[in-house]
């Protein structure tokens, strides 16, 4: 079985979604050729669609996706018109494809607008002197509390997934692969738990905990203190296998 659903916005475009989706694997510009998931833009009437194909669930997950959870390209799908209503920026969600068996789910993908994006949040850590970085994340900051405040903890909220585009009034903030989201009122603990997989500085955290906690009413040590501790936590996780190998020392960046 095939089901294929369109925002009422682009319904006039369903056919031509599903025909694109049957000769993805041939056709189509490559955005990201991961070893679990692949991207690839498409033209159709002027418009440019990101494409997303999400690798095969093994027979367990396939049981789980078609019976128990929403696929990831539903998830994304929903997720992200839930972002939208909420005034947060997401590339727009155009359709979702699920095509399933009686034992499962096979294969889905998830359809939305391409983003013409100046940089990822990621350049702003490989390059400690990117133009005009600590007024970037001091907005990055307000869109962060800004998820917070509508009680959206985005679990992967991570370097690359948030693309910037700079505009006349500022900058403006994309979340990408979004199928990872909960919904839950945000306590301060959850709040700083939520900046760990940002891969952030001492000095990031330096310029995001002082305007984060002008917005959240709360003091900057206190905020601070928490993001640098939820930060430095979960690097060490990460490197804790790298570091027994090398027998070298790895310190957190400044």
């Amino acid at each position: 079985m095939k089901i294929i659903h369109c925002h009422p916005k682009y319904q006039h475009l369903k056919s031509k979604i599903e025909s694109i989706i049957k000769g993805f694997e041939s056709k189509g510009v490559a955005v990201t050729i991961g070893q679990r998931n692949v991207i690839k833009s498409f033209e159709v009437d002027r418009l440019t669609l990101n494409i997303k194909s999400f690798k095969k669930p093994n027979a367990f997950n396939s049981f789980i996706y078609k019976w128990i959870r929403r696929s990831k390209a539903k998830r994304s799908f929903e997720y992200a018109s839930r972002l939208i209503d909420c005034g947060i920026s997401t590339p727009f969600p155009i359709a979702y494809k699920e095509e399933t068996s009686t034992l499962g789910l096979k294969k889905s993908y998830y359809v939305s607008e391409h983003i013409d994006y100046d940089f990822e949040f990621r350049a702003l850590i490989h390059n400690p002197k990117f133009p005009e970085r600590e007024e970037i994340l001091k907005q990055f900051a307000e869109f962060t509390f800004k998820l917070h405040e509508n009680n959206i903890n985005f679990l992967d909220h991570s370097p690359g997934n948030t693309l910037v585009v700079k505009t006349k009034q500022g900058y403006k903030f994309y979340l990408i692969d979004l199928n990872r989201m909960r919904f839950e009122s945000m306590t301060f603990e959850k709040r700083m738990h939520n900046f760990r997989r940002l891969w952030l500085s001492k000095t990031m955290i330096k310029v995001i905990a002082k305007k984060y906690s002008e917005l959240y009413n709360t003091s900057y040590q206190e905020t601070h203190d928490l993001m640098l501790k939820q930060s430095m936590a979960f690097q060490h996780k990460i490197n804790r296998k790298k570091l027994r190998r090398s027998g070298r020392k790895m310190q957190f960046k400044s």
